[in-house]
């Protein structure tokens, strides 16, 4: 599985509303937007000396398929899968299929919130979680991937 040369791309991948970020409940949320979001990646990106592809995505087949697309082509995954996380076996079963370092990210603290939202199927497919922290979670998820592609992850 050879990736292309170039900076290690990290596909910094967002499940439904995200969209709806900044608009959608701000009181649990904030006021960001998903393209601040996609900003503060491409920056703290830069600065890590990583490529990114960032894309959000309403649809569950259409999220699986970019995960596919991932293996031989980028170097690791930071994915908030946003209402993915608690229904999606098959989001679970691809992000195990690519055999990549996966962050898994979400903005709220997904622990303090309804019990439904405690149990996540990506967690059991992702080498580390990043939730409650806001936004800049993002930037702390691709700190993480840079340092465990550092260490061979």
């Amino acid at each position: 599985m050879q990736v292309p040369a170039g900076p290690p791309l990290i596909a910094v991948l967002n499940g439904p509303n995200m969209n709806m970020l900044g608009l959608r409940q701000p009181e649990l949320y904030g006021a960001a937007t998903l393209d601040d979001v996609e900003q503060l990646c491409a920056e703290t990106a830069d600065q890590l000396g990583l490529a990114i592809d960032f894309r959000q995505t309403n649809g569950e087949g259409e999220l699986i398929s970019w995960v596919q697309e991932c293996r031989g082509r980028a170097s690791g995954i930071v994915i908030n899968p946003a209402g993915y996380t608690n229904t999606s076996i098959a989001l679970m079963d691809a992000l195990l299929a690519v055999q990549l370092p996966v962050i898994e990210v979400h903005v709220t603290n997904i622990h303090r919130r309804e019990e439904f939202r405690h149990m996540s199927y990506v967690s059991k497919a992702a080498t580390g979680v990043i939730c409650g922290l806001g936004v800049r979670g993002y930037a702390l998820a691709l700190i993480a991937m840079a340092e465990l592609l550092e260490q061979g992850a």
